[in-house]
């Protein structure tokens, strides 16, 4: 039953529910944070009224793979997500959150050097700081296998044992219960790369006990791609907990063959039961910091280790040999230069490594090399070594979602000075605009795959759906216009063809504007 006057009522707009299915033409009514009515309105009466006719109406999206957890607390505007229709992320992602810091733990490099409004330890404390930011987006948080693991035994690269992995669980317990949505691992970073099966799978048992999930960057999205997949629905079987696997891609041109075998993989794990769902950004290339490509033992111990070794001529010898036994020279030609910290070193920002070898008259491999070094581990770094192709199999596949794999970012302010992926302002955009073009799936599906399907698996209830009694998180976009302008050499730029978002009934976006309205909360099941 409707209420008698709404707070809001979307006029004349194509629907796009959330459901999968095809849109069509229906009023929306708002009346406080939920979804009052859907459907023919014109007799009924609001404070406000939008005209949507030409446009679509669409539940908020939701991004499911996102590093926002810090940056919600420095631009909590979120003007990067927002302005391409996002109303929800799910911070925490590859094994590093926000919360908890206990000693031992050390946030990402990129986080400690941001100034925030509050301190905080626990997940309770971030959550307290984040509610008075007033985030313009709503947010849950994994809670990451490393901030658990440091802080009991640190940065050691070694298996724990039965004695820490009981502590981690009692660590990780008491997250969850202050509000954490799961956990998360990121298995290719040192040192959570050591940790073993058993100890990965005590804790998604403490995760599935609560209801959670368990996203996983895996071991290896290259090389070992097939065996990271086993891995991965292992601990899922072992625990019963859900399994959300991170941005799924075949890296690197010999590895590209493997999809098949992957999509079987998953497939025969969902028929015997296993709640295994995926999430993909629609670029080509991968973006973390550059030291990534370091040797294993070169990339152990904490940043002043890792800087002693590359300034040691002995040991830098010993790891470029290792490099150059590791990659062929075409590899260098798939590496592209993020953000950078050194003034010397930004013009190279958004540019082939090459460009700055040639300069620098070095091998490209001596450049990353002087890069890790001048910029003191800052540098991000761009790999272009997926395959468009498989891209695209892979986001048509029906369990898998849209998730950016980006923090939120600003053209503005303390957030405006690095160089991103332009996934970080371009996901949304350029997925949907594909889908608008009959590039993809249906607008409908794609829509869903934004939506209600991500809401499902993170159990965000009420979320994800343009339904009577839904939040009213609701996104109206010009169908014609709405795309991606973000690009690798200029990545602060916002989508195109945005008209309006509601977060939790706030209009947030009008007419493309920020109105000043935030309406985001942080979730829990």
């Amino acid at each position: 039953m409707k209420p008698d006057r709404m707070d809001w009522i979307l006029r004349g707009g194509t629907v796009a529910d959330g459901s999968g299915g095809e849109p069509v033409r229906a009023d929306v009514g708002v009346a406080g944070d939920r979804i009052a009515a859907v459907g023919d309105l014109s007799k009924a009466a609001a404070a406000n009224e939008f005209a949507a006719e030409g446009l679509l109406v669409t539940p908020g999206f939701v991004d499911v793979h996102t590093h926002s957890d810090a940056y919600l607390l420095v631009e909590p505007a979120a003007p990067s997500k927002i302005r391409q229709g996002v109303t929800t992320e799910i911070t925490g992602n590859c094994g590093a959150s926000a919360a908890p810091r206990w000693p031992g733990y050390a946030m990402p490099s990129d986080w400690l050097e941001q100034k925030y409004p509050g301190d905080w330890r626990s997940v309770a404390e971030y959550r307290a700081l984040l509610a008075a930011q007033k985030p313009a987006v709503n947010s849950a948080m994994l809670i990451g296998h490393r901030a658990i693991r440091a802080a009991v035994m640190g940065v050691e690269a070694r298996a724990a044992t039965k004695d820490e992995i009981a502590k981690m669980q009692v660590l990780l317990e008491a997250a969850l219960e202050e509000g954490g949505a799961g956990l998360s691992t990121g298995l290719v970073y040192a040192p959570a790369m050591f940790a073993q099966p058993e100890e990965i799978q005590a804790l998604a048992k403490v995760v599935a006990r609560r209801g959670g999930i368990y996203a996983t960057h895996m071991r290896s999205e290259s090389g070992r791609l097939l065996e990271s997949i086993d891995e991965a629905l292992d601990v899922a079987r072992a625990s019963d907990a859900r399994l959300q696997i991170s941005h799924l891609k075949t890296a690197g041109r010999a590895n590209w063959g493997k999809l098949g075998a992957v999509l079987e993989k998953i497939r025969a794990a969902q028929e015997e039961c296993v709640e295994v769902a995926s999430d993909r950004y629609p670029y080509t290339a991968s973006c973390t910091d550059l030291d990534v490509i370091l040797p294993t033992w070169a990339a152990q111990g904490g940043r002043a280790a890792i800087l002693a070794r590359l300034r040691d001529p002995a040991e830098r010898a010993k790891i470029r040999a290792e490099m150059a036994e590791a990659r062929d020279e075409k590899y260098w030609e798939t590496v592209w230069v993020g953000s950078s910290r050194h003034p010397e070193n930004a013009p190279f920002a958004g540019k082939p490594i090459a460009v700055a070898a040639e300069a620098w008259k070095l091998h490209p491999l001596d450049a990353a090399l002087r890069f890790m070094d001048m910029d003191e581990l800052f540098t991000g770094g761009i790999f272009f070594g997926m395959s468009e192709e498989n891209m695209w199999k892979i986001l048509a596949e029906p369990w898998v979602m849209i998730g950016s794999d980006a923090s939120i970012r600003a053209p503005w302010g303390p957030l405006s000075h690095d160089h991103p992926h332009p996934r970080a302002y371009g996901t949304f955009g350029r997925f949907l605009r594909a889908a608008l073009d009959g590039k993809t799936v249906s607008v409908g599906e794609a829509v869903r795959k934004m939506t209600s399907l991500p809401a499902e698996q993170f159990r965000l209830k009420d979320r994800g759906a343009i339904r009577a009694g839904a939040f009213a998180d609701i996104v109206a976009l010009d169908p014609k216009t709405f795309r991606d302008v973000a690009t690798y050499e200029k990545p602060h730029q916002f989508c195109e063809g945005l008209s309006a978002v509601w977060v939790n009934g706030a209009l947030t976006i009008r007419d493309g504007k920020d109105t000043g309205g935030r309406g985001g909360r942080y979730l829990t099941a």
